[in-house]
């Protein structure tokens, strides 16, 4: 004899089906606005480099610039990578998720930190331009994200 629920047990089957079709809808939008994101930093990233030339005719500026845009390229494409990944496991502990979360953020922070120092350092660019560079990006990254998502919803 079964036990009465609040669902009929012919339709608790579908239950976690619709769910599934749901998640996998929502990370298909999340992946296509994260590569959307990735791409209008890098285009914001090389107007501003273009501009900058054009208005400078310096190549040194335009490289720093370009440098620290590419830095911040490099990051939200990270970003879109490890939300894609985390978004595949279906993970219901929650401690396991906010360790992830915290793993990823400092992976991301130690990155950055190491590739700017790269240009700055090894390749002696102007520091200022390419922490400009990457600023211009992380701001377009920032806008870019609330736009698209904007839209989507």
């Amino acid at each position: 004899m079964q036990k009465a629920g609040l669902t009929h047990p012919e339709n608790a089957a579908t239950i976690p089906a619709l769910l599934l079709v749901d998640l996998l809808q929502v990370d298909a939008e999340e992946k296509q606005i994260a590569q959307r994101v990735v791409v209008v930093q890098l285009v914001v990233t090389l107007v501003v480099t273009g501009i900058a030339y054009s208005l400078k005719s310096s190549p040194q500026l335009a490289i720093a610039l370009l440098a620290g845009g590419a830095v911040s390229v490099f990051n939200g494409a990270q970003l879109a990578w490890r939300m894609s990944r985390s978004a595949r496991q279906l993970s219901q502990e929650a401690h396991h998720q906010l360790r992830l979360m915290y793993f990823y953020a400092i992976e991301r922070f130690l990155v950055v930190v190491m590739l700017l120092g790269l240009c700055m350092v090894v390749l002696k660019l102007m520091p200022l331009a390419v922490l400009g560079g990457f600023v211009i990006g992380q701001a377009a990254l920032i806008v870019a994200r609330l736009f698209l998502s904007r839209i989507t919803t």
